[in-house]
């Protein structure tokens, strides 16, 4: 009986060590981003995560069951494009009907994402702002064939643009925000460090970056490493053998044991010579001093896939850019941020008020 009533008596104690998180800005003190800062409420406070979903990998585990269990969320308009090499991209509509000068957030999603999987992200985001909300669907996803068989880990910065494109096309009046989700961010962050001046974007969300896309995967936990390169391949290469026999590298990706040997062995499924090629025309980081539009990054301490260890070598340099802020968490996990009894995301209220501090600022 002492036993469990120590047990009762610490855990309020429990409670305050582990369902606390601090929040950690970086940034340049610059008086727009002070004043940003000051304006967006849920940095004024601490994350506090679901109390029963403190550890990491329960987090990450009750993101996956929220997502085969939740029920699917019925988009109002869903369109296959086709890209200037013949290969299909898609976009998926949340507000489609909204009037056209609605603003517009472009989700860019995971590493296997799809509309079902980010369902949860457009839900929050069109329910906090209003907003028009549609996922640019990378190649390969979504059930979308590969013809011609090209594939990228983190997306075409080529195929976005045209994928931005048709959503000028349909809405030339919408401002443009975007919001990158783990791998996504990587494409984010090339696409605006290649665009610099000239991108679409009035301002921009990185969800649980991964930074430097050499290195990244190094980092990541053996357990999700293995998972989720065994993902890749029932998703992108097994159903797709037929077409991708001219590969010198089929059989490596085929039997690719974590997230570096796949990616080590990957340039020539998206259409590069060597790994170097491949490197220098995807990765992010290349090119991140080149962007000018303003970004807000989030990443959580116990992220056991994109794992902290990717932000330090860049803070010194961030803190230099006054278009760039770090928002860095104790807890939060790598796209979970569960706060409450139901577990509803605080990384979400926290991307739906910058954005629309962002947009008020600049109307």
């Amino acid at each position: 009986m002492s036993a469990i009533a120590n047990l009762l008596a610490s855990f309020p104690q429990f409670l305050k060590n582990n369902n606390h998180s601090e929040l950690a800005l970086f940034y340049k003190p610059t008086p727009e981003n002070k004043n940003l800062i000051h304006s967006i409420k849920q940095l004024q406070q601490s994350y506090r995560p679901t109390f029963w979903l403190a550890n990491t990998h329960v987090q990450l585990m009750y993101l996956e069951l929220q997502k085969k269990l939740e029920k699917p969320l019925v988009y109002d308009h869903v369109e296959t494009l086709i890209m200037a090499d013949g290969g299909k991209s898609g976009l998926a509509w949340y507000g489609y009907n909204l009037p056209a000068s609605t603003p517009t957030l472009v989700i860019l999603h995971t590493l296997t994402g799809s509309p079902r999987s980010m369902q949860n992200m457009v839900r929050d985001l069109h329910e906090y702002t209003g907003w028009r909300v549609v996922v640019a669907v990378r190649r390969g996803h979504a059930e979308l064939e590969f013809d011609p068989p090209r594939f990228n880990i983190f997306g075409s910065t080529q195929d976005l643009r045209e994928q931005l494109a048709r959503i000028e096309q349909l809405f030339p009046q919408t401002p443009l925000y975007a919001v990158g989700s783990s791998a996504g961010s990587g494409l984010l962050i090339r696409y605006l460090g290649e665009e610099q001046q000239n991108a679409r974007f009035k301002a921009a969300f990185a969800f649980c970056p991964g930074y430097n896309t050499d290195e990244g995967f190094k980092y990541c936990h053996p357990l999700y490493s293995k998972y989720m390169a065994k993902k890749l391949i029932k998703t992108f290469i097994e159903p797709h053998q037929n077409k991708l026999q001219q590969l010198s590298t089929l059989e490596y990706l085929k039997n690719a044991k974590d997230l570096v040997s796949f990616h080590q062995k990957v340039y020539e499924f998206s259409g590069f010579n060597s790994y170097e090629d491949y490197s220098d025309a995807t990765n992010p980081m290349k090119v991140f001093q080149q962007v000018t539009c303003p970004v807000m990054l989030l990443n959580a301490e116990d992220d056991p896939v994109c794992n902290i260890q990717n932000l330090k070598p860049y803070l010194a340099d961030i803190q230099q850019m006054p278009n760039i802020i770090v928002v860095k968490t104790r807890k939060g996990s790598h796209c979970a941020y569960q706060q409450g009894w139901h577990g509803k995301s605080w990384a979400h209220k926290l991307m739906a008020e910058y954005f629309q501090v962002m947009h008020k600022n600049t109307v």
